[in-house]
């Protein structure tokens, strides 16, 4: 089964590029547009958005297409997005643009993880996700910087004509490789229970919970490596590597020991972050400690984003399909809430570095919802037991 989940890899390295690649082109657009820095940030915001709140209608109404149909069409609305984007002839058209690429976003790597899941036993599935997800860490690693140096030297443009052939290829793998799987009989009322089932609920908590800890930090942390750690711009780009590198390594490392034990990955890579992050105030003061961190933090952090993803799959079974694409809006609702967050605590007049703090005490909520999450599970194992 390693040819589907390339052919699904592929595409989500597409899906990541395009996501992600806009924040190094936001000086050359908001030029090219004549507007300023803020209205072009707009361009990611909406782009979040689009996905948290757009994703979960699109996966309803694919949900009774043959899965790989649905994937192949979602590539489709992939190329058109990216094709309109590099025509955009203005700001309002771009970021129809934007919003258009980001629907099919949440609704690919919500149908596309219940088909990695089925491609392999039962007791592979998280690993299977994890591979899948590969693409999307791979594409922080070498996509966005590839496309942001293509955009910069050729214009932004440039970029995303350099999509097109990703996504097509992407959709000519998930055509010859993707086995067909028929969809399961959908009815709105049993997605929508399968959502408010209370396990269900926990996870989605604990993505937005997770993802807004890592965004109160990483959205700022070209300028934190700037000014704390006196890192050049270039030292920067690198520290950003390391980061995709050790996000790449935690994905892979986390889907294989959550077909373990998918609670005991979430709540353990939680205790380590906490404290990870109480100690990143003092590891940003010289550059090889800083470095070091921002690798590990990365590692641990996406150790847990295969767990989440393949045991919200698990708990809305019968009804996946709305829970699972839900569940990738969960995490982009965490991106742009910690990027507010952290912005909110800047301008009230802390400092950078009181922002680890701040994603600590998040992530530590986020580790009070999984022990409720993991007392729950065992109180509805032993009550099945003793029926």
């Amino acid at each position: 089964m390693r040819k589907p989940l390339l052919a699904l890899a592929v595409s989500a390295f597409g899906i990541g590029t395009s996501e992600y690649i806009i924040m190094g082109l936001l000086p050359d657009l908001a030029r090219d547009f004549q507007v300023s820095i803020p209205r072009a940030g707009v361009l990611v915001t909406a782009y979040a958005l689009s996905v948290t709140f757009g994703s979960p209608l699109i996966a309803l109404a694919l949900a009774r297409v043959e899965r790989k149909r649905a994937l192949v069409i979602l590539m489709g609305m992939f190329l058109a997005g990216n094709m309109l984007c590099a025509l955009a002839p203005n700001y309002g058209l771009l970021l129809g643009a934007r919003i258009l690429t980001a629907l099919c976003h949440g609704a690919f790597f919500g149908i596309g993880s219940i088909v990695a899941s089925n491609l392999v036993p039962r007791n592979q599935r998280a690993q299977a996700i994890a591979i899948m997800f590969s693409g999307l860490t791979l594409a922080n690693v070498m996509g966005v910087p590839a496309g942001t140096a293509l955009g910069q030297a050729f214009g932004w443009r440039a970029a995303f004509w350099a999509l097109i052939p990703i996504g097509a290829l992407a959709g000519a793998g998930l055509l010859k490789l993707v086995p067909e799987q028929p969809a399961e009989a959908m009815h709105l009322g049993h997605e929508l229970r399968a959502v408010l089932r209370p396990q269900v609920q926990l996870v989605l908590a604990l993505s937005t919970l997770c993802s807004t800890s890592l965004f109160c930090v990483f959205t700022y942390i070209a300028p934190i490596l700037e000014t704390v750690t006196h890192l050049s711009p270039h030292a920067v780009t690198w520290a950003l590597v390391a980061f995709g590198t050790g996000i790449t390594l935690g994905n892979l490392a986390g889907g294989r020991l959550a077909d373990i034990s998918q609670m005991a990955v979430v709540l353990g890579g939680i205790g380590v972050l906490i404290l990870l992050l109480v100690a990143m105030p003092w590891t940003q003061r010289s550059m090889i400690p800083a470095v070091i961190m921002v690798f590990v933090w990365g590692t641990i952090h996406f150790g847990t984003t295969a767990p989440l993803q393949a045991r919200i799959v698990d708990q809305a079974k019968g009804a996946p399909n709305l829970a699972s694409t839900l569940n990738q809006g969960a995490f982009n609702l965490g991106n742009a809430l910690g990027a507010s967050l952290g912005g909110v605590v800047l301008t009230a007049g802390y400092h950078y570095q009181q922002l680890p703090y701040v994603a600590a005490g998040v992530i530590a909520v986020a580790g009070a919802v999984g022990l409720v999450a993991l007392l729950m599970e065992r109180r509805e194992s032993r009550a099945a037991v003793v029926v």
